[in-house]
Protein backbone atom coordinates (compact mmCIF):
# COMPACT_ATOMS: atom_id res chain seq x y z
CA UNK A 1 0.00 0.00 0.00
CA UNK A 2 1.56 3.79 -1.08
CA UNK A 3 2.04 6.73 2.12
CA UNK A 4 -0.71 8.12 0.01
CA UNK A 5 -3.21 5.08 0.85
CA UNK A 6 -2.01 5.02 4.58
CA UNK A 7 -3.48 7.93 5.26
CA UNK A 8 -6.75 7.04 4.23
CA UNK A 9 -9.39 5.75 6.68
CA UNK A 10 -11.63 3.19 5.92
CA UNK A 11 -14.72 3.33 8.42
CA UNK A 12 -18.10 2.88 8.58
CA UNK A 13 -20.18 5.54 7.06
CA UNK A 14 -22.41 7.64 10.13
CA UNK A 15 -25.22 9.96 10.05
CA UNK A 16 -22.93 12.58 9.67
CA UNK A 17 -21.94 11.15 6.49
CA UNK A 18 -24.99 11.54 4.38
CA UNK A 19 -24.37 14.60 2.51
CA UNK A 20 -20.32 13.94 1.50
CA UNK A 21 -21.67 10.43 0.51
CA UNK A 22 -24.53 10.79 -1.49
CA UNK A 23 -22.18 13.39 -3.10
CA UNK A 24 -20.13 10.40 -3.38
CA UNK A 25 -21.89 8.35 -4.88
CA UNK A 26 -23.45 10.63 -7.23
CA UNK A 27 -20.12 11.18 -8.85
CA UNK A 28 -18.82 7.66 -8.75
CA UNK A 29 -21.71 6.78 -10.49
CA UNK A 30 -21.14 9.51 -13.12
CA UNK A 31 -17.67 9.03 -13.33
CA UNK A 32 -18.64 5.34 -14.38
CA UNK A 33 -21.23 4.88 -16.59
CA UNK A 34 -21.14 8.14 -18.00
CA UNK A 35 -17.70 9.75 -18.20
CA UNK A 36 -16.12 6.04 -18.64
CA UNK A 37 -18.17 3.81 -20.11
CA UNK A 38 -20.64 6.51 -22.39
CA UNK A 39 -23.50 4.84 -21.29
CA UNK A 40 -26.08 7.51 -23.51
CA UNK A 41 -29.01 7.25 -20.44
CA UNK A 42 -32.03 9.12 -21.57
CA UNK A 43 -31.75 13.07 -19.17
CA UNK A 44 -35.17 12.01 -18.00
CA UNK A 45 -34.32 8.33 -16.93
CA UNK A 46 -31.10 9.33 -15.47
CA UNK A 47 -32.14 12.50 -13.06
CA UNK A 48 -35.00 9.84 -11.92
CA UNK A 49 -32.42 7.47 -10.68
CA UNK A 50 -30.09 9.94 -9.45
CA UNK A 51 -32.53 11.47 -7.47
CA UNK A 52 -34.29 8.17 -6.30
CA UNK A 53 -30.96 6.63 -5.72
CA UNK A 54 -28.11 9.30 -4.53
CA UNK A 55 -31.06 11.46 -2.45
CA UNK A 56 -29.66 12.16 0.87
CA UNK A 57 -32.90 10.51 2.31
CA UNK A 58 -32.19 7.01 0.50
CA UNK A 59 -28.46 7.32 2.09
CA UNK A 60 -29.63 8.27 5.45
CA UNK A 61 -32.11 5.32 5.29
CA UNK A 62 -29.46 3.15 4.05
CA UNK A 63 -27.21 3.95 6.81
CA UNK A 64 -29.87 3.41 9.73
CA UNK A 65 -30.91 0.11 8.14
CA UNK A 66 -29.32 -2.45 10.85
CA UNK A 67 -29.47 -4.93 7.88
CA UNK A 68 -27.32 -3.03 5.46
CA UNK A 69 -23.46 -1.93 6.22
CA UNK A 70 -21.81 0.85 4.79
CA UNK A 71 -18.02 1.70 4.51
CA UNK A 72 -16.24 4.76 3.45
CA UNK A 73 -12.70 5.63 2.67
CA UNK A 74 -11.78 9.17 3.96
CA UNK A 75 -8.42 11.44 2.75
CA UNK A 76 -6.32 13.14 5.52
CA UNK A 77 -8.38 16.20 4.65
CA UNK A 78 -11.64 14.67 4.91
CA UNK A 79 -12.86 14.13 1.45
CA UNK A 80 -14.67 10.68 1.07
CA UNK A 81 -13.01 8.86 -2.07
CA UNK A 82 -14.52 5.47 -2.38
CA UNK A 83 -17.27 3.32 -0.72
CA UNK A 84 -19.25 -0.18 -0.34
CA UNK A 85 -22.60 -0.71 0.63
CA UNK A 86 -23.81 -4.50 1.16
CA UNK A 87 -26.93 -5.99 3.09
CA UNK A 88 -29.73 -8.62 2.17
CA UNK A 89 -29.86 -9.86 -1.38
CA UNK A 90 -32.20 -7.97 -4.09
CA UNK A 91 -31.35 -9.88 -7.47
CA UNK A 92 -33.91 -11.55 -9.02
CA UNK A 93 -32.60 -14.83 -8.84
CA UNK A 94 -35.02 -18.41 -7.71
CA UNK A 95 -32.04 -19.59 -5.61
CA UNK A 96 -31.73 -15.94 -3.49
CA UNK A 97 -32.62 -16.64 -0.17
CA UNK A 98 -33.60 -14.85 3.25
CA UNK A 99 -30.28 -16.18 4.66
CA UNK A 100 -28.31 -14.40 1.17
CA UNK A 101 -26.30 -11.31 1.63
CA UNK A 102 -25.70 -8.91 -1.76
CA UNK A 103 -22.60 -6.43 -2.06
CA UNK A 104 -24.83 -3.54 -4.07
CA UNK A 105 -22.31 -0.77 -4.74
CA UNK A 106 -18.44 -0.54 -4.73
CA UNK A 107 -16.56 2.83 -6.29
CA UNK A 108 -13.64 4.58 -6.25
CA UNK A 109 -13.32 7.93 -7.30
CA UNK A 110 -11.24 7.95 -10.17
CA UNK A 111 -8.28 9.91 -9.12
CA UNK A 112 -8.20 7.67 -6.22
CA UNK A 113 -7.79 4.28 -7.99
CA UNK A 114 -4.49 2.14 -7.72
CA UNK A 115 -4.33 3.00 -4.03
CA UNK A 116 -5.95 -0.43 -3.37
CA UNK A 117 -9.00 0.92 -1.77
CA UNK A 118 -10.91 -1.45 -3.87
CA UNK A 119 -9.66 -3.70 -2.85
CA UNK A 120 -9.60 -3.31 0.77
CA UNK A 121 -13.75 -1.97 0.77
CA UNK A 122 -14.54 -6.12 -1.41
CA UNK A 123 -12.34 -7.95 1.60
CA UNK A 124 -14.20 -5.56 4.27
CA UNK A 125 -17.55 -6.09 2.74
CA UNK A 126 -17.17 -9.61 1.96
CA UNK A 127 -16.41 -10.27 5.60
CA UNK A 128 -18.96 -8.41 6.92
CA UNK A 129 -21.73 -10.41 4.80
CA UNK A 130 -20.50 -13.91 5.26
CA UNK A 131 -20.75 -12.57 8.72
CA UNK A 132 -24.53 -11.31 8.81
CA UNK A 133 -25.75 -13.59 5.87
CA UNK A 134 -24.84 -17.24 6.49
CA UNK A 135 -25.95 -18.23 2.87
CA UNK A 136 -24.92 -17.21 -0.71
CA UNK A 137 -23.05 -13.90 -1.63
CA UNK A 138 -24.36 -11.83 -4.23
CA UNK A 139 -23.53 -9.48 -6.70
CA UNK A 140 -24.41 -7.85 -9.85
CA UNK A 141 -22.75 -6.16 -12.59
CA UNK A 142 -22.61 -4.41 -15.70
CA UNK A 143 -22.48 -6.83 -18.81
CA UNK A 144 -20.05 -4.24 -20.17
CA UNK A 145 -17.66 -3.44 -17.20
CA UNK A 146 -14.80 -6.85 -17.55
CA UNK A 147 -12.61 -5.46 -14.95
CA UNK A 148 -15.68 -5.89 -12.46
CA UNK A 149 -16.35 -9.11 -13.51
CA UNK A 150 -12.86 -10.08 -13.57
CA UNK A 151 -12.27 -8.63 -9.76
CA UNK A 152 -15.30 -10.61 -8.73
CA UNK A 153 -14.26 -14.02 -10.79
CA UNK A 154 -10.88 -13.60 -8.87
CA UNK A 155 -12.81 -13.40 -5.55
CA UNK A 156 -14.61 -16.83 -6.36
CA UNK A 157 -17.90 -15.13 -7.45
CA UNK A 158 -19.32 -17.15 -10.53
CA UNK A 159 -21.57 -15.58 -13.18
CA UNK A 160 -25.27 -17.62 -12.43
CA UNK A 161 -27.93 -15.38 -14.19
CA UNK A 162 -28.36 -11.90 -15.90
CA UNK A 163 -31.42 -9.74 -15.20
CA UNK A 164 -31.80 -5.50 -16.23
CA UNK A 165 -30.77 -2.54 -13.55
CA UNK A 166 -33.47 0.01 -14.46
CA UNK A 167 -31.95 3.85 -14.75
CA UNK A 168 -35.66 5.05 -15.13
CA UNK A 169 -37.13 3.42 -17.61
CA UNK A 170 -33.47 2.67 -19.23
CA UNK A 171 -33.10 -1.03 -18.78
CA UNK A 172 -29.11 -2.19 -18.54
CA UNK A 173 -28.29 -5.79 -18.97
CA UNK A 174 -26.52 -6.54 -16.10
CA UNK A 175 -24.75 -10.08 -15.11
CA UNK A 176 -25.37 -11.89 -11.53
CA UNK A 177 -22.84 -13.65 -9.89
CA UNK A 178 -22.74 -15.34 -6.74
CA UNK A 179 -20.20 -17.19 -4.26
CA UNK A 180 -21.19 -19.89 -1.99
Amino acid sequence: MSDAAERIALRPATPADVPALAALKLVCFRETFLDGFGIPYPPADLARFEAESYGEATIAAEIADVRHATWVCEGPDGVLLAYAHAGPCKLPHPEVTDCSGELYQIYVRTGAQGLGLGRALLATSLGWLAEHYPGSLWVGVWSGNERAQAIYAAAGFCKVGDYYFMVGDHRDAEFIYRRD
